[in-house]
């Protein structure tokens, strides 16, 4: 059966591009586009599609209004070029799946839409979305959500969370599938995470990380590694969802 697939975007030229792409792949039926959000809702509620691809800025309501009267039920990735994790908490509190930020590879859209009809040992994590319990860390911890390193390293602890054994081959497994979900090398994923994990540490927010784990984990002058800090916050997820 062919996943049913919402446009919201009030980019006119954006939508007929996407649509025209993913239109392209034999799994996806796109079952209506929408230039405002009362245009959305109506639509939404008329097709009960399985994904709706939302822009947050748009004419009439905006994205968060949609998000406010739609379905649990129904899946939504966020679209947006809005790059303050206040906006990204807000969405996924909201009960958005992802959050991708404006500009993005239509690859990357793709991969996306797969996760969210895909199940997975993450989707056992209860109370809040796992992308919300993993925005809200990042947000305690001080990696901005504009960085590349953001979304690299929020994959990896997914992933992490999905399969435990990934975080003992970080090199050889972790970073060449993030790359390839990004379409990028292993050698960027590797320094972009280090990148999000250094701005962490600068701004000084050691306190934050050391009460969120509960334990005095680091001291100013303690940096960890990569995989240290993938399979501390995968460990600490896995622990809250038993």
């Amino acid at each position: 059966m062919k996943t049913k697939i919402l446009i919201a975007d009030d980019n006119e030229e954006f939508v007929r591009e996407l649509s025209d792409y993913l239109g392209g792949n034999d799994e996806y039926d796109i079952v209506a586009t929408a230039y405002d959000g009362e245009e959305a809702l109506e639509k939404i509620n008329a097709n009960r599609p399985d994904v709706v691809l939302l822009d947050i800025v748009m004419p009439k309501l905006d994205g968060y209004g949609v998000l406010e009267q739609i379905s649990g039920s129904t899946k939504v990735i966020v679209m947006s070029a809005l790059a303050s994790g206040s906006f990204v908490t807000r969405a996924i509190n909201l009960g958005a799946k992802y959050y991708m930020m404006k500009p993005f590879r239509f690859e990357q859209l793709d991969a996306r839409i797969s996760e969210c009809m895909a199940s997975g040992a993450a989707s056992r994590i209860k109370n809040k979305t796992l992308e919300e319990k993993i925005t809200n860390i990042f947000i305690t911890v001080g990696i901005p959500a504009h960085i590349k390193g953001y979304q690299f390293l929020r994959e990896a602890i997914k992933m992490a969370i999905d399969n435990p054994d990934i975080i003992n081959s970080i090199t050889k497994r972790l970073y060449p599938e993030v790359a390839r979900r990004f379409d990028t090398s292993p050698s960027k994923v590797e320094r972009a995470i280090r990148h999000a994990i250094e701005v962490a540490w600068n701004r000084g927010k050691i306190e934050n990380i050391n009460n969120l784990f509960g334990v005095r984990v680091y001291s100013h002058n303690e940096k960890p590694t990569n995989g240290e800090f993938i399979a501390l916050v995968a460990d600490k997820m896995l622990l809250e969802s038993v």
